[in-house]
């Protein structure tokens, strides 16, 4: 995902261009892979979809955590090896989460078209409550339910503003997490098999939350996607500077 220095500091050019590559991949598939879905359940309300995204993500990332772990275990591949597969499960694993991210807009009707916003979307999901908060203070709104406001309301320019903070935050948390999960996967004996699976199963369960906190309550019907009688929005009271490694203040949903 990224390169570590030997500071221990992730080198943010190659995780954040990794991101961007996923992104532009991911982006076209997002409105194809819903009306699969709806196509194979006739009927199915947002909410039914939404619950079919959240499994879709779960299996995906918990089978290839899963399955990395148990390559570390094999006889004759050692650590070198399972490190370099593990580079590779990253990949698979942040296809899965923004997929799920920007499928998760397509249900809200939160189409994302500029590169800038997708970025922003993605990199303040991933990082859960710091990400909240630093699109919340710009938004100038309560960080709940921020994902309409990227689109709508948030200038061009505070949009950069916020990526050159969080793409810096994306780097060095997402990378400390994945270096965490590395460590666990290549104990011998199978026991990293056990460890990836689980690690990644609380990373996509992260990923779900944050992703109800920034999108609200699915909508009721197809015919209005916009609508959410859960949202409320609330001005953003006076605020100190903004810290990523803050602890939640948001109930979560």
């Amino acid at each position: 995902m990224s390169t570590e220095t030997p500071g221990g500091r992730a080198e943010p050019s190659r995780a954040l261009t990794l991101l961007d590559k996923t992104l532009s991949l991911q982006a076209p598939l997002t409105e194809r892979h819903i009306e699969r879905l709806r196509r194979s359940r006739p009927g199915a309300t947002p909410s039914e979809i939404v619950r079919r995204l959240n499994g879709q993500l779960r299996a995906a990332t918990i089978s290839a955590g899963a399955g990395v772990g148990a390559a570390a275990a094999a006889p004759g591949v050692g650590t070198g090896a399972a490190l370099a597969l593990t580079g590779g499960e990253a990949v698979a694993f942040l296809n899965a989460t923004v997929l799920y991210i920007l499928a998760r807009g397509e249900v809200h009707g939160v189409k994302v078209e500029d590169v800038e916003r997708r970025r922003t979307l993605a990199m303040a999901i991933m990082l859960g409550d710091a990400g909240a908060k630093g699109v919340g203070k710009a938004a100038e709104r309560t960080g709940r339910h921020w994902a309409k406001h990227l689109v709508r309301d948030i200038p061009q320019e505070s949009i950069r503003a916020i990526n050159k903070v969080l793409g810096h935050h994306f780097v060095t948390k997402y990378g400390t997490k994945q270096g965490i999960i590395v460590l666990g996967r290549v104990i011998p004996f199978g026991i990293g098999a056990v460890i990836g699976g689980s690690a990644n199963a609380v990373f996509s369960q992260g990923i779900i939350s944050a992703s109800n906190r920034a999108f609200g309550s699915p909508p009721n019907s197809w015919s209005d996607p916009q609508s959410d009688s859960s949202v409320v929005e609330t001005p953003a009271g006076p605020q100190r500077p903004f810290d990523p490694e803050d602890e939640a203040t948001d109930p979560q949903p």
